[in-house]
């Protein structure tokens, strides 16, 4: 298989991409980064802590210069943060530098997997009224970034971890 150079995942809060990067960095014997986790690392606090300090304009230019960081790196896969799509140059830098996977699921599924997730509230910031109806309302506004963005989609619904890492194995085999 010719594997491109380094491998982003993109998607909503909760369609797996931080799962699902650790297992295809393993099938592929690359390292794996999560750009929120890194961002977390140099802010020296949590997403959500940067948004409320810097509001979310500082915390996307965090999140821009960590992308960019993030996009020179040699057989990598990357775990994007939900809302990199938002800015133009970010979709722009991930789509040259390497193959863009989105990850996507129905409302209800992501919203059972932020619910089920210990983590999500106090490292992630809400993006609306929150609940079901924010994550909604989230896919309604960026799911046309994330197609702009995208060389590949893959439906993660009903779909384990390791079956979503076979199937974006499936996808860079094809090419």
């Amino acid at each position: 298989m010719t594997s491109p150079a380094r491998v982003f995942l993109i998607g909503p809060r909760g369609s797996g991409k931080s799962t699902v990067a650790r297992l295809l960095a393993g099938r592929l014997g690359w390292a794996w980064l999560d750009a929120d986790s890194v961002l977390e690392e140099r802010a020296g606090r949590s997403v959500r802590a940067v948004f409320v300090g810097e509001g979310e304009a500082g915390f996307r230019q965090r999140e821009a210069d960590v992308l960019a960081e993030l996009a020179a790196l040699e057989r990598h896969v990357i775990a994007t943060g939900g809302g990199a799509v938002l800015r133009a140059d970010n979709r722009e830098r991930l789509r040259s530098a390497g193959v863009v996977v989105w990850l996507t699921a129905d409302a209800d599924t992501l919203w059972g997997r932020i619910a089920a997730d210990a983590c999500t509230a106090e490292r992630r910031p809400a993006l609306g009224g929150g609940g079901r109806e924010e994550v909604v309302e989230v896919l309604r506004r960026r799911e046309a970034l994330y197609r702009d963005c995208a060389h590949h989609v893959i439906d993660t619904a009903g779909r384990s971890p390791e079956e979503v890492a076979a199937a974006v194995l499936a996808r860079l085999a094809e090419g």
